[in-house]
């Protein structure tokens, strides 16, 4: 997938504009944020399916919210929440008609200067964490994943997730002590 940047104050005008009613300035913030709406998506829901479904209707709700978007935060920051309540909002659901159990991940691993023996390990490694962060709990995962991942502060993921910083805080310490237990206990198996 090709990289699409766009420059700080350019992004500043695309937001404007997509707040007056800009498809097209949208469709650039699209194509600028796509990646990482999708990949924080991915982290959340552990399933490639569900985690495009995730991102699609992250933007579809992005879009409908814009005219009220107050640009107190950066674009970036803004669709990360709104990609979080999704990827809820969507693992919810699938616990309520929950017919079939989630499918592994396979991912190929990105070649750029990687050796093969690297790629090779690089990918069992991730294929490991992927599937350690999948046997967590949503609120574990969404707790580890937004402060080890993404750097959130405690405070914004506690209000966030309606949650006390001191439950967060807790969760994370779950998350992570459970994530080394599991990777440890796959080590082994090598």
């Amino acid at each position: 997938m090709a990289s699409y940047e766009v420059r700080p104050r350019e992004e500043d005008d695309l937001v404007a504009d997509a707040r007056n009613g800009d498809r097209e300035s949208f469709a650039e913030l699209v194509r600028a944020h796509q990646h990482e709406v999708f990949t924080l998506a991915l982290r959340i829901v552990s399933e490639r399916e569900l985690a495009a479904d995730v991102a699609q209707e992250a933007f579809v709700r992005a879009w409908r919210a814009m005219p009220g978007f107050r640009a107190d935060a950066r674009f970036s920051t803004w669709m990360h929440r709104i990609t979080v309540n999704t990827a809820f909002t969507h693992a919810a659901r699938r616990r309520r008609r929950r017919a079939e159990p989630l499918q592994d991940l396979h991912h190929e691993p990105e070649a750029d200067g990687l050796t093969p023996e690297r790629a090779g390990e690089s990918a069992a490694v991730r294929s490991d964490l992927e599937a350690a962060l999948g046997s967590l709990s949503d609120g574990v995962r969404a707790v580890v994943v937004l402060k080890d991942v993404y750097d959130w502060p405690h405070a914004d993921i506690a209000e966030h997730l309606g949650i006390s910083v001191t439950a967060t805080k807790v969760r994370l310490h779950r998350g992570r002590r459970a994530l080394r237990d599991l990777l440890w206990d796959l080590g082994e198996g090598r």
